[in-house]
C-alpha cells in the first residue's frame, strides 16, 4: 500500500491550504484515514481522521477551521485548513489504519507564515 500525500505549501497566516492523499493497492475497505502534523521538536499528533461511512475525529487545535472528507471510489482523503495560523506550521503526514494494518505516507511540508 503507498500513500501520496500533495498540496503543502506557504500561506500567509488567515490563509487557506488543502492537503490531499491517495491510496493505491490492495486494503481493507473498512478503515480510517487521518492526518497527522509533527512540527520541529514536537510529537506527531493528530489533525483529523474519518471512517470509510465518515464518521470524524478532530484535534481540539483544529476544530472549527479544519475539515477532512474523503472519496472511497478514488481512496483519497482531503484536508481543507482554513485559519492557518503560524503553529499550523508542521510535516503534515496521511495514514491509513485497518484492523490489521498501519500504513504512512511521505509528509508534505505546510509553512504558515506571520
Amino acid at each position: 500500500v503507498q500513500l501520496q500525500a500533495s498540496g503543502g505549501g506557504l500561506v500567509q497566516a488567515g490563509g487557506s491550504l488543502n492537503l490531499s492523499c491517495q491510496a493505491s493497492g490492495n486494503f481493507y475497505s473498512m478503515n480510517v484515514m487521518s492526518w497527522y502534523r509533527q512540527a520541529p521538536g514536537q510529537q506527531r499528533e493528530l489533525v483529523a481522521a474519518i471512517t470509510n461511512g465518515n464518521m470524524t475525529q478532530y484535534g481540539e487545535a483544529m476544530k472549527g477551521r479544519f475539515t477532512i472528507s474523503r472519496d472511497n471510489a478514488k481512496n483519497t482523503v482531503y484536508l481543507h485548513m482554513n485559519g492557518l495560523k503560524p503553529e499550523d506550521t508542521a510535516v503534515y503526514y496521511c495514514n491509513l489504519l485497518t484492523f490489521n494494518e498501519n500504513y504512512w505516507g511521505e509528509g508534505t511540508q505546510v509553512t504558515v507564515s506571520s
